[in-house]
């Protein structure tokens, strides 16, 4: 798919994450530090809705039980095995862009 538009940046501040849906599936939007980036949207552990979680030192923290992903990579703090897939993004303007699938 091309890049689409998910979100703007007045609407991203500083270390926040957005929940966006995009073709019905769930995406988590973040601005880690001024660094956006887009991850899927669900937790790989219980389903948490990662998009309504925080930013903790660069990483997207789940609002169900605490589970941490890097917000550049999907990776987890604790199993690097483990990570929820990362979307290319790229701005344009004040618009964020996501190549989603």
């Amino acid at each position: 798919m091309p890049f689409e538009k998910v979100a703007t940046l007045p609407e991203l501040p500083a270390d926040s994450v957005l929940e966006v849906t995009v073709r019905g599936e769930q995406y988590a939007i973040c601005n880690a530090g001024g660094s956006i980036s887009a991850l899927w949207g669900v937790c790989p552990h219980a389903g948490g809705p990662l998009g309504q979680g925080q930013i903790s030192g660069g990483r997207l923290v789940c609002p169900y039980h605490a589970w941490e992903f890097d917000c550049r990579t999907g990776e987890n703090d604790f199993d690097p095995a483990t990570r929820v897939p990362a979307f290319e993004v790229k701005v344009e303007g004040e618009d964020i862009l996501a190549d989603l699938p």
